[in-house]
Formats: C-alpha cells, structure tokens, sequence
C-alpha cells in the first residue's frame, strides 16, 4: 500500500470480526461455559464493569494447559464478509486494525492470517504450561480500545475524522465516540442507538458500501 491512508477502520473481535466469544471457548474446555456467558452477556450490556469481569471470568481458567490455544483456535469462525472488507479496505488506501477483550494468544495467528495492519489484546498469564487464571499486564478495557484508535491513527496520519470503528459491546462505545464515523454491528441496544449507523446482517462486507468504496 502507498501513499495516503484514506480511512483507519478498527473493529472489535469477537462477536464483531468472528462469531465466536473466545473467552467462552476457552471455558468450554474449563467447564465454566454457562457462569462465563452470563458474565459476558452483563458486561457487553454495560451492566458491570468490563476489567472487572473480564478477571473474574479468567479465574475459572485456572489450570488450563497452553495447548487449549491451538485447539480452540481451530474452533473460531470468521465472520462472513470479514475477508472482502479487509482486502476491499487495502484495495482502496485504507488500513485496518483490530482490539480486543480478547487474548493475544488466540488474536495473533488469525490478525496475521487475515493480513491486519494492526492489532492489540490482553494476554494470559501463564506458569510451566497451565493458565494461572489471571491477565498478564494491563486489561485491554474501554478506554485502551480508543487509546488504540487514536495511537494508530497518528501512526498513519489519519485525522479522527477518517477513523470508523466497529463493535457491538457496551466496551466499544469510548472508541466508537472519539472516531470520526461509529457503526454498530448486530450489536445491543445501548451501542445501537450510539452509533452513527448500524449493520443488522451477519456480513462485514457491508461496511465497504457504507464507505462509498462498493457500489
């Protein structure tokens, strides 16, 4: 890509750029799908605060072995369209980064595969091979999905007029206000009626029309 970038588009992950909850997948395999959901479910609502729940529901990963990265890796689902957005969005000067509640440990290999230009997640803490149950370093929370934002767009000499963020939790909503353009994707009520449009089909490739650059 040369020249000028014409838009920074950052998405959410999950639920947003896959379909899947990773955290939730990781519980699967702790036991602790259905405690974890609910927490998840709470915190997308805004109802309880994200850095809060994200660490109780990484407690019940306690134990896990580092092999469970691989395994629910294979488990995630791209969301349909994701693909064409991405190389429609590089095909026409713009960048593309993604942040995340999420783990770096699962957002890593997908980021690259997918070709993102940027991205950012919390990580796991990890001892001899098993999940300690808690986050490594500063939790990715609302405030650092628009410290993110904003960082890249100074990287690539975006004005925040040319960013557009998306997501569909309570914890995209501070990054979704300081862009430029705010699109809720499937996303709950709160983050809905916040944003500046919404997307209600599971298909990425509709940004690409909302952006002018797809007929």
């Amino acid at each position: 890509m040369t020249g000028r970038t014409r838009f920074l588009v950052v998405l959410d992950v999950d639920s947003t750029l896959i379909q899947d909850e990773v955290i939730e997948l990781l519980a699967d395999v702790a036991g602790s799908r259905e405690l974890v959901a609910d927490v998840t479910e709470r915190a997308m609502l805004g109802e309880i605060d994200f850095a809060e729940s994200l660490r109780a529901r990484v407690r019940t990963l306690a134990g896990l072995p580092d092999t469970v990265f691989a395994d629910v890796g294979r488990r995630i689902r791209i969301t349909p369209g994701a693909t064409e957005l991405i190389a429609g969005l590089h095909e026409h000067g713009c960048r593309v980064g993604v942040v995340s509640g999420g783990f770096h440990e699962l957002l890593d290999p997908l980021a690259a595969r997918l070709g993102i230009d940027q991205w950012r997640a919390n990580r796991l803490d990890v001892l001899d091979g098993r999940l300690t149950g808690l986050v490594s370093g500063p939790v990715i929370d609302a405030e650092g999905k628009a410290d993110a934002l904003r960082e890249w767009a100074s990287l690539y000499d975006v004005p925040m007029s040319g960013t557009v963020a998306i997501g569909d939790g309570a914890n995209d909503l501070r990054m979704m206000r300081a862009a430029g353009l705010a699109i809720a994707f499937n996303a709950k009520p709160v983050v809905r009626s916040s944003a500046d449009l919404a997307i209600d089909v599971p298909d990425l490739s509709q940004v690409l029309a909302l952006l002018g650059l797809r007929g």
